[in-house]
């Protein structure tokens, strides 16, 4: 490709429609408000819709079987300890394990709903029961935007999903109520270059059709409040120009069948504000992936059912794979930053429960479609990306529970917002129940018992710990943990889909698989998302790098310095168990053998050729790998044929790549003055200096300007610049000269995007 290739191809960006979207503040804390409503303050208007029922059967049915699980275990608790909960460890013990046992039991019944959902078949409150009607054309004034907002992402996965997406929407004959915007915020100059590149040769690519493309890409140069930044400076520049707009992950790839089937349900829901999909886990061959993917192919739905079945209209968003009304949104869902100065003030993190929440707030429903075909995502390859991931939800997770009170919410999301700090907060009190545990196990092997504690008493009082009851305690925990699992198993056999997972004996192998290692990780998940719990709460640094798209290998050398403190606080627990003198309590025989095998299980998970040996046999397989869907293996050829790597300094010296971020680069009107003098002291210094004597705001500079850019590609031509623009060992090609009709093109300000600075 040369630069007057691009002369005609579409632009960056569409034309900017500003709209309004400014945040109300949000209400402070609940004992303050009293003092703040005498004071003037007034609440964000709200309007309670005439059909919410919060305390309907089924959830007050859900809350009588958790509140009534967690009361008979922790009374059998009671009667397993050897003091009756008498003392003060035990009675902190008890307090521990009742949490604890209402957390998993909420768990188990949801999976046991579910399943209810599951085996009945015919749904009425499914939101997706308007589809089974005749097909309904799109209306024309029904437009949608396909938002991805990205930041430092791996390139190939982006552009490769997105063009399958597009083609997929092609295919359904509908692509013309579409646009597409893929919205940067990456802060790597190289990368940025590779994003522009990949931009302008997508639409180079689809534009030979004929037909108009409408992918448009806009890199943000204030990047203010991470994604949801992203979102809102969209809705603010475009968003009055859509009816919907539906938001993409990077890893993201939908079916166009997909798309237009949530406008329609959309378009014949008109009281829903958001309808979230339920993606499938695919696209990874890591052994850890490939277990993710298994277990979330196998037992996701169950659990998005029964989720679906207590929250109907006020389900989860959770920020990719859905579809949004977009008017209400820009209304209401601008989040202020949260009040103060602790570490969990300030932007929001976790913004989709927010944005959810505020939606339902308006009288918007907010619905998952859990039985949607067609929307597919990536898991983490390793587990250390998986952490890293969990890191940032946590944070927003424990952020979020300053919002739990905040008034005109209703009670499903503030339940929500509860599930979502318990699924954080349960790892340091699981710690903190298993530390107790072992100290007073510890203690009761060398205390004397007393046997007499009264005078003139007639028989002695036998401390101890009844065996038949421990083990009834340790099957009641069992079966909440593993029946719902079970029981999608069992759901899979009796639908007759247990060929779609290589058959019935690896299915249940693949489950096997599966729990070992979920047991296994289960403790060094636990360690970490305590640590990041403490981090949360004690304000230590937030690291936002995006995990990594591809299937990155975990070194030996990182998981040592990542779990060597894991297996050191094994080695240390059992050490101290046998210096006390006791034996080694058998319920803590997972959680040990856990941390000890952190190293290997981290590493070796990451790694492909276990997960693709697995695959060659049938085992883990999951039915997107046993008969692929189109749109992922179009996503996946795009992937494997992606070329070579761009660089920043590719965007200067190589035509092909000069010529796409070009296409890509705003060109503003002629510098002048002291803005002048600034692009020429720095087009002169990278002249002079070189790529390796720019800081990557400089870099970031040149890829913004359009100017600059052109005429220090003028200068690598006439080799008047130094030579590590143009001499490299193993350069990919020779830099050639500009076309005259494109230079020209370039001058005239033709397809290079005129955009709002």
């Amino acid at each position: 490709m040369n630069e007057e290739h691009l002369i005609d191809a579409p632009r960056a960006h569409p034309p900017i429609h500003r709209s309004l979207m400014r945040p109300a503040p949000w209400a402070g804390h609940p004992l303050l408000r009293p003092l703040r409503r005498m004071l003037g303050y007034r609440p964000p208007d709200h309007r309670h819709p005439s059909d919410a029922r919060p305390l309907m059967l089924r959830r007050v049915l859900l809350l009588v079987l958790v509140a009534l699980g967690a009361i008979v275990g922790t009374a059998t608790m009671i009667d397993v300890l050897p003091r009756h909960g008498e003392s003060w460890p035990e009675q902190g013990l008890l307090l521990l394990f009742g949490m604890l046992f209402a957390w998993i039991s909420a768990g188990f019944w949801t999976g046991v709903m579910g399943t209810w959902v599951l085996l009945r078949g015919q749904d009425r409150n499914a939101v997706t029961n308007r589809l089974r009607g005749p097909a309904v054309t799109i209306p024309t004034d029904a437009r949608t935007a396909i938002i991805m907002p990205i930041c430092n992402e791996n390139v190939p996965t982006v552009f490769a999903g997105l063009r399958a997406t597009y083609e997929s929407l092609a295919r359904a004959g509908a692509h013309d109520r579409f646009d597409f915007f893929v919205l940067s915020d990456t802060s790597q100059p190289d990368l940025r270059a590779a994003e522009q590149a990949a931009w302008g040769a997508l639409v180079q690519a689809l534009h030979r059709s004929g037909e108009p493309v409408r992918i448009h890409y806009r890199w943000r140069q204030h990047r203010s409040r991470r994604k949801a930044g992203n979102v809102a400076d969209f809705c603010r520049r475009w968003g009055r120009d859509y009816r919907y707009m539906v938001v993409l992950d990077a890893d993201s790839v939908m079916t166009g069948d997909c798309l237009t089937n949530l406008v329609h349900l959309m378009e014949s829901h008109p009281d829903a504000g958001i309808i979230q999909t339920a993606p499938r886990a695919c696209g990874h061959e890591t052994l850890h992936a490939r277990i993710q993917q298994f277990g979330s192919r196998v037992y996701g739905p169950l659990f998005t059912a029964g989720m679906h079945f207590w929250q109907l209209g006020e389900s989860h968003y959770w920020g990719h794979n859905a579809i949004l009304r977009v008017a209400p949104f820009i209304a209401h869902c601008a989040l202020a930053p949260l009040p103060g100065q602790t570490s969990l003030s300030g932007d929001v993190m976790s913004h989709d429960f927010v944005e959810a929440a505020l939606m339902r707030r308006a009288g918007w429903k907010v619905w998952i479609a859990y039985d949607l075909e067609g929307s597919y995502e990536q898991v983490p390859p390793n587990l250390l990306a998986e952490v890293q991931r969990d890191r940032r939800w946590c944070h927003g997770n424990l952020q979020n529970s300053r919002l739990m009170f905040e008034p005109g919410l209703h009670p499903v999301h503030r339940t929500v917002f509860l599930t979502g700090v318990l699924a954080y907060l349960s790892a340091p009190l699981w710690l903190a129940f298993l530390l107790i545990s072992t100290l007073l196990f510890a203690s009761q092997a060398h205390e004397v018992p007393k046997y007499f504690v009264e005078p003139y008493q007639l028989f002695p009082i036998w401390p101890t710990a009844n065996l038949q009851l421990m083990l009834t305690l340790f099957g009641m925990t069992t079966v909440l943990l593993l029946a719902p699992k079970a029981l999608s198993l069992l759901i899979i056999m009796l639908r007759g889909q247990a060929r779609q997972f290589g058959g019935a004996l690896r299915l249940w192998l693949g489950a096997a698989i599966e729990f070992v290692h979920s047991l296994l990780l289960a403790p060094v998940r636990m360690l970490f998302h305590s640590q990041f719990v403490l981090a949360a709460l004690t304000g230590w640094k937030l690291d936002w790098k995006s995990p990594p798209r591809d299937d990155a290998v975990t070194g030996w050398g990182e998981a040592l310095r990542r779990h060597g403190v894991h297996s050191l606080l094994a080695l240390a627990w059992i050490g101290a168990i046998l210096a006390s003198g006791a034996a080694l309590p058998w319920w803590l025989s997972p959680v040990i053998l856990g941390l000890l095998a952190a190293i290997p299980l981290s590493a070796g998970g990451s790694y492909s050729a276990p997960g693709r040996w697995l695959r060659r046999r049938g085992i883990l397989l999951i039915p997107e790998e046993l008969h692929e869907p189109h749109v992922l293996r179009e996503a996946r050829r795009y992937a494997e044929g992606w070329g070579d790597e761009v660089k920043f300094r590719d965007a200067v010296r190589d035509a092909d790549v000069h010529a796409r971020v070009m296409a890509a680069t705003a060109l503003h009107g002629v510098a002048a003055g002291e803005k002048a003098r600034a692009r020429a002291a720095l087009v002169a210094q990278a002249t002079a200096e070189g790529p390796q004597s720019l800081a990557a705001v400089q870099r970031h500079r040149l890829l913004g300007d359009a100017h600059a850019l052109r005429d220090l590609r003028q200068r690598v031509l006439l080799r008047q610049t130094h030579p590590a623009w143009w001499q490299q060992a193993g350069e990919r090609r020779e830099a050639t000269p500009a076309m005259p009709r494109a230079v020209d093109a370039w001058r005239q300000g033709v397809q290079v995007a005129v955009v709002d600075p």
